[in-house]
């Protein structure tokens, strides 16, 4: 990631703070047992990997992340997987949330969170702070927003991508005023009326240099804000709670507010339906978001596996991660996570493993066994369509899983079913000759 010199020396005058406390509703079951920010991505990662190596790859090493639901295995993950040099001045650090003297309740959105971490944020020197989600999908480099945000003296500069109409009612929506300052700000606008006076006009569009190829385009906020030191201080010196509901809009007519125009993918992974299309996404052959650019690659936990073993399987578009023992199958359009076991004569066609934490040893297996359990992994002879197989899930032969024919929403003891995907929970158990 490219940036000027003026950029970098701003960079070691910014504090980045992801947020990493939502309880992650629309995401149940995978939220079931853990934060938002911790669900397993691509086989072998996790979402708040991708904000967190956003920051390291733009030079962003003082890194603190907000937890409050569900946190343990967050807390975790971020331990193992990010110990920066001591003698560098960075961090990636949990603050989680704690009560106070001062507060006993809990975060009660985006904005009330980091105001109830100031007095940790202030312990360090900064000018600027950079507050971001962690539960999105992009590729940013941070140098290109800071240098704009210092360059206009903006006191809050906002993230912004141009979407269509369809994903302008669940967003916040800009419109834009000269030098790309925010004119207006609307969170989650529902009248179609609203949403017109909204559309960016194709002059404009062509001015910020976005093709819209004849489309009705909207300007979102990505839910990235950089923040004068000052100005963060005096917009949270009240009792609002969110940055896009109260906020931003309030600050517009009282402070300078500009927009920073990102135009590239980005998806945020706020349902079960666009967490499985994100992740099905990676086995294309061009997938619009590349695991595979090492000049900003993804940081993660380092598990030390050994490689996958294929015995015999045939495999069309998949992605087979670390560790995994796959007999002769069918894979087709599935990502398949870590420590996966595949039995022989199983198919599986647009499927999500999230793999295992562990290998069992032979004594669980008969333990398992004894239960009448299948082991660890998937099963012989099973067949799988459409679902999300979640970590340490026993799946045992001539298995059949499929959303077809059932509802849209269903919830089962074994199984979920979400925007007709099925989901199998975090430790689940599918016996043998189950048909779902």
């Amino acid at each position: 990631m490219p940036g000027t010199s003026r950029a970098r020396a701003n960079n070691q005058r910014v504090l980045s703070v992801i947020m990493g406390g939502g309880a992650g509703t629309r995401l149940y079951p995978l939220t079931r047992e853990r934060s938002k920010p911790a669900v397993p991505l691509a086989g072998k990662y996790r979402l708040v990997d991708i904000p967190i190596s956003n920051c390291l790859n733009s030079g962003l090493r003082r890194v603190y992340v907000l937890t409050q639901f569900n946190s343990a295995s967050l807390h975790r993950h971020i331990a193992q997987s990010y110990l920066l040099d001591h003698f560098g001045g960075g961090f990636v650090q949990i603050l989680a949330a704690e009560q106070t003297p001062t507060t006993q309740s809990w975060y009660q959105g985006t904005a009330d969170a980091v105001r109830k971490n100031l007095q940790h944020l202030l312990s360090h020197d900064f000018d600027h702070v950079l507050i971001l989600s962690g539960d999105q999908l992009y590729r940013m480099d941070f140098r290109l927003l800071i240098e704009q945000h210092v360059d206009t003296g903006a006191d809050l500069t906002v993230a912004t991508l141009a979407i269509g109409r369809e994903a302008a009612p669940a967003l916040g929506i800009m419109q834009l005023g000269q030098g790309n300052r925010v004119a207006r700000f609307v969170e989650k606008p529902q009248d179609p009326q609203l949403l017109d006076s909204l559309c960016l006009e194709a002059a404009a569009a062509a001015a910020l240099g976005l093709a819209t190829g004849g489309r009705e385009r909207f300007l979102a906020s990505m839910g990235i804000y950089v923040f004068r030191r000052q100005v963060l201080l005096d917009l949270l010196d009240n009792t609002l709670t969110d940055f896009g509901k109260h906020i931003i809009p309030g600050a517009i007519d009282s402070h300078r507010v500009h927009a920073f125009v990102f135009d590239g993918y980005w998806e945020d992974i706020g349902t079960i339906r666009s967490f499985f299309e994100a992740n099905l996404d990676t086995t294309r052959e061009l997938p619009q978001f590349d695991f595979f650019n090492m000049a900003a690659p993804i940081f993660t936990h380092p598990r030390f596996l050994p490689a996958s073993k294929i015995n015999g399987a045939q495999i069309d578009h998949a992605v087979i991660s670390d560790g995994c023992i796959i007999n002769p199958s069918r894979i087709s359009h599935s990502l398949i996570g870590i420590r996966s076991i595949v039995g022989a004569g199983s198919t599986l066609h647009r499927v999500v493993s999230f793999g295992g934490d562990y290998y069992e040893s032979d004594a669980s297996i008969r333990e398992a066994a004894a239960r009448g359990w299948p082991r660890i992994g998937i099963g012989e002879n099973t067949h799988i369509s459409n679902a999300i197989i979640d970590k340490n899930a026993r799946i045992g032969s001539h298995v059949v899983i499929s959303p077809q024919g059932k509802p849209e929403n269903f919830d089962h003891d074994l199984y979920c079913i979400r925007d007709g995907i099925v989901v199998i929970p975090k430790n689940g158990v599918i016996p043998d000759g189950t048909r779902l």
